[in-house]
């Protein structure tokens, strides 16, 4: 046990580490927020389509070799967020069957063009750390790290400024829209703060683990408690602490950062069931 806190400590003098860390908690913090309105709405998905798109931007961004994709990806997965939800209240494309195609057509896309145009001579290597994040949460650069503080702090401001809203939007979007609520708006700017998450998610755990960042918090606290406000600080709290355990224990042990976050999410999950189970829901 001794050696362990040694190499802890050891690993903690190194600043891509504390960057790790700091960057870690904020995304976990931020997706957890949105992820009880996302469970609650029934649009889970969403994380799913949104992270294949931004999949298929960082793609395009490798292919043009740009230093710095941040600006193109979040660009293109917040326009994807929109056009997501205006095809979701369209009569003929229901909201599943959107998120569906836009996803699986920006991940095809994306991997064809990282054939097509290969940045490196190991494809395999950039679209599996593209997809799990295996190793790019831990080569962050300051000005990575102070642009995801002030994202993430944008995201937090916001929900925390316009709680009632969402909340009344997440619930029953009739009643927020007779007390003058105007829901699409609201509607609109949830998903604009889910498609920045997942940009911000996507050096934490890949693409394809952003949904399990984004639900299982939600789904393990709503197996013990009941009330809104009670779910969204026991989500953010599991999620913070599961993200610091798996990111710990991925330096100590040397394995994948995101898998590792999200097999502690999933325990987190089991021991949350158990406990509702056994006491109760509050």
């Amino acid at each position: 046990m001794s050696g362990i806190s040694e190499k802890l400590s050891l690993y903690l003098t190194y600043p891509f580490v504390r960057y790790a860390l700091i960057v870690g908690v904020l995304i976990a913090l931020c997706s957890s927020l949105l992820g009880v309105t996302l469970v609650l709405k029934r649009f889970s998905f969403i994380g799913d389509g949104l992270s294949h798109v931004a999949f298929g931007a960082m793609a395009v961004a490798a292919v043009l070799r740009l230093t710095n994709d941040m600006p193109l990806v979040l660009a293109v997965t917040v326009l994807s967020a929109v056009l997501l939800l205006r095809a979701g209240e369209s009569a003929k494309i229901k909201g599943d069957a959107a998120i569906a195609m836009i996803s699986v057509g920006a991940l095809a896309g994306g991997y064809l063009l990282m054939n097509l145009f290969p940045t490196s001579g190991n494809i395999s290597g950039d679209v599996c750390t593209t997809l799990f994040g295996s190793t790019s949460i831990l080569t962050l650069t300051p000005t990575e790290v102070w642009l995801c503080i002030a994202l993430s702090a944008l995201v937090i401001a916001a929900f925390i400024l316009l709680y009632r809203q969402i909340f009344a939007v997440t619930f029953d979007e009739s009643f927020a829209q007779a007390i003058g609520v105007n829901a699409k708006l609201y509607n609109l700017l949830i998903a604009v703060i889910i498609a920045v998450v997942i940009v911000l998610a996507m050096n934490l755990v890949g693409s394809l683990l952003i949904s399990a960042l984004l639900i299982f918090p939600a789904l393990s606290a709503m197996r013990v408690f009941k009330s809104f406000l009670s779910v969204t600080l026991c989500s953010a709290a599991l999620s913070v602490c599961c993200a610091l355990l798996g990111i710990l224990v991925s330096i100590v042990g040397g394995t994948p950062v995101g898998s590792t976050i999200v097999v502690a999410d999933i325990a987190a999950f089991a021991a949350f069931s158990l406990i509702g189970k056994a006491g109760g829901a509050k």
